[in-house]
């Protein structure tokens, strides 16, 4: 399997033109996180670096061929003296399957507070869980090798009043990555996808369902690096008429929550 340093290098076609590798796979599509990587990866190489990336949001339109190369177009829609937008398409055999707004800022000064961290146990603690012989894992470690995913087992979740479906995940990359902010951005960008719709099935153990990820917003916060510990919270509203609302809180291990993310997939039942 590709790294991710591998993944998000973009060939640079032409001005505002990228394209992004095809990556061996065991998934029947393009994996989501890939594409929404690659597309914020080509939207920030047209950014003045004096920008950091703020906020994304995104529809996948069609599901992408994962042998075939992605074409990212950039749209430079604005470049104002805090905010900068860009917007792009992700086109495969001419047609897109992916489109993305992404918001840049150079980072004023303000008002500053969040949410604090559930209690949760360290992902040392978890070892022997995400060494278990469970599917999900196996199939999580061939998929994705160079990342190190703990899930906090259900009998250990810190239960929330009112939250009706919940599950937590520690998580890393495995092997120490470059110290490039926009590297470790893009990087959660691409994991931001794994694992989050699953927390619409924490209350419906027993249903089988078609899941695929339909709509995708984030927005980074605070500094860190994806090659530390970080602890991905996640709940599910809603569900209902085939589609499941997601959210998820993204914290360092010291408590600070670098990110926010919200997600609607596709939940309905298997024809």
């Amino acid at each position: 399997m590709a790294k991710i340093e591998e993944i998000l290098a973009l060939e640079h076609l032409e001005k505002n033109i990228f394209r992004g590798v095809a990556t061996e796979t065991s998934l029947p599509r393009t994996f989501g996180g890939q594409v929404a990587g690659q597309a914020l990866v080509s939207a920030v190489r047209t950014v003045d670096p004096a920008y950091s990336v703020h906020s994304l949001h995104g529809y996948f339109v069609r599901p992408g061929n994962p042998a075939k190369p992605i074409v990212y177009l950039v749209d430079p829609i604005r470049d104002g003296r805090s905010f900068g937008t860009r917007r792009v398409t992700a086109v495969q055999d001419g047609q897109a399957i992916f489109t993305m707004s992404a918001s840049f800022h150079v980072q004023d000064e303000g008002i500053e507070h969040q949410d604090e961290m559930p209690p949760v146990p360290d992902p040392e603690e978890l070892s022997a869980s995400a060494d278990s012989e469970d599917p999900g894992n196996l199939w999580a470690r061939r998929e994705w090798p160079e990342w190190d995913l703990r899930r906090v087992p259900e009998d250990r979740i810190f239960r929330r009043p009112g939250i009706v479906s919940q599950q937590q995940v520690w998580f890393r990359v495995r092997d120490p990555l470059p110290d490039d902010n926009v590297l470790h951005v893009c990087t959660l960008a691409y994991m931001s996808d794994m694992t989050l719709l699953g927390s619409a099935s924490v209350a419906h153990p027993d249903e089988k369902t078609q899941g695929a990820s339909l709509d995708h917003a984030m927005w980074f916060l605070r500094s860190f690096r994806a090659d530390d510990w970080l602890l991905y919270d996640q709940t599910s509203p809603s569900a209902g008429f085939g589609r499941a609302l997601t959210q998820g809180r993204i914290f360092d291990r010291d408590g600070r929550m670098v990110a926010a993310v919200v997600q609607e997939g596709l939940t309905r039942y298997l024809r």
